[in-house]
């Protein structure tokens, strides 16, 4: 077990744009696209997303930064937090509010191969 610590989200830090339902609580798939993730996760890959607030330092997230849906990998520095791309041809984004993460990647696999699965967060 990794000594990564949970970052919990207050309350008034909660995403209050968009009216919520059950449904927002249920982690749902995404396909990768790009190669922003390099060589972790590849074009056509899916991933599988858990909403929620339950953020983890080094997580790979779904965050919506700059107008669009991002996925990148969390990290903190001595100037705050960042979305960082593995792919060393993007830059890091900063994050201005962790509401802007809107849950983290707990699974991937690539279509097709059962056995090309692997588990990020349980």
């Amino acid at each position: 077990m990794t000594n990564k610590k949970i970052i919990p989200i207050a309350a008034g830090e909660a995403d209050t744009t968009n009216q919520s339902s059950c449904g927002d609580a249920e982690p749902f798939a995404l396909m990768v696209l790009g190669d922003s993730m390099v060589p972790e996760f590849n074009e056509g890959e899916v991933i599988i997303i858990e909403p929620g607030p339950r953020i983890i330092e080094g997580s790979y997230v779904l965050a919506f930064n700059g107008e669009e849906y991002i996925f990148r990998q969390l990290i903190k520095n001595e100037s705050g937090w960042l979305l960082h791309a593995l792919n060393e041809n993007y830059p890091d984004l900063p994050v201005e509010d962790l509401s802007e993460i809107k849950g983290i990647i707990t699974q991937k696999s690539r279509p097709g191969r059962r056995r090309a699965s692997k588990i990020y967060i349980e």
